[in-house]
Parts: C-alpha cells; sequence; structure tokens
C-alpha cells in the first residue's frame, strides 16, 4: 500500500511540474480576450505578459508593470517596480520606472529616481536632456536649463536630446 501512494504522490508531483512547465509556456489566443469585458481581457493578456517576461527580463517586466500602473492595476504595477528596485538591478530599469511615474503625472515618485539615475551616470548626456525636460514641465526652468548645460557639454549633436529639449519649452512629454 506505502508504495501505491508513494507511486501515487510522485505521479502527481511530475503532472503538476508538467502543468507549470505548461503554464509558462502559454501564448495569448483569442481566447485570451474574446467575448471577454475589456478590463478582464487587458488583465489576462498582462498575466501572461508578466509569466512570458520571467524572472530576469528587467524590461519586460517593467513594461507589464507600466501597464498595470497606468491601466488601473496600480498596486500590481507598484509591486513588480518595488520588487525590481529591492533585488539587483541596472541604472536603466530605475530610469523606465521614473518614466512610468512621469507617465501618471507622480513627479514625487518619479523626480528621486530619475536623480539617483543621473547620480550614478554622469556622463549621460541624453539622460539629462531628457530629465530636464521633466523638470521643465513641471515648471522647474532653472534646474532644466542647468541639465540641459550638462547635456550639451557631454554631447552636443544628439538630435534625440535637442528634441526633448525643444519639447519641454513647447510643452510636449519626452518619448523613449
Amino acid at each position: 500500500m506505502k508504495g501505491r501512494i508513494t507511486a501515487a504522490i510522485a505521479a502527481l508531483v511530475f503532472v503538476a511540474g508538467i502543468g507549470v512547465g505548461y503554464a509558462a509556456k502559454q501564448r495569448p489566443t483569442p481566447a485570451t480576450w474574446q467575448g471577454k469585458d475589456a478590463k478582464d481581457a487587458g488583465k489576462a493578456l498582462l498575466d501572461m505578459a508578466l509569466v512570458q517576461a520571467g524572472k530576469n527580463g528587467s524590461w519586460e517586466r517593467i513594461g507589464a508593470g507600466r501597464v498595470y500602473y497606468l491601466g488601473g492595476y496600480k498596486a500590481e504595477g507598484q509591486a513588480i517596480f518595488d520588487a525590481l528596485l529591492k533585488g539587483k538591478h541596472e541604472d536603466s530599469d530605475v530610469y523606465r520606472i521614473a518614466r512610468v511615474y512621469a507617465e501618471a503625472g507622480e513627479w514625487a515618485k518619479a523626480r528621486p529616481l530619475f536623480d539617483r539615475f543621473l547620480v550614478d551616470n554622469p556622463d549621460d548626456a541624453k539622460g539629462f536632456a531628457e530629465v530636464g525636460a521633466h523638470y521643465m514641465l513641471q515648471g522647474d526652468r532653472a534646474t532644466a536649463e542647468r541639465m540641459f548645460a550638462t547635456a550639451i557639454a557631454i554631447e552636443d549633436g544628439d538630435p534625440w536630446m535637442t528634441e526633448h529639449m525643444a519639447g519641454a519649452y513647447l510643452g510636449v512629454r519626452p518619448q523613449e
């Protein structure tokens, strides 16, 4: 009897393992969204995107977090950002998360992350131009113009930087 129970447990663990592996490889199909409320369809697709991103795809995880955060699932997006920032991460992860907060109109959350990125990346001309543009759009022209000057001192021929600066004066948010 004990042998049968052990075999049954082993079979369940094996089947569960296959199920977990299968779930991780799932792909969206029309059944994921067809006939569902838009919010439910979006959430189902986001949940799949997060599985597809895996644990090591920080840019992809931030992308999913962005859609959760801006799409009405703020707590889920925040949890993704918090987990990334608590673990080992790249400076660019900090920057991308700051962009999400800026896009959400949450300057108080974006600003310290942007500032942290610039301290850690003092030679990133495009970063100074983009962050300066965000400062300008928040009404801090003096800080923005100091950042623009820093950006130009590092690199003066990048059209993306110049576009970020121009856009800031015209009320246009920087775009990646």
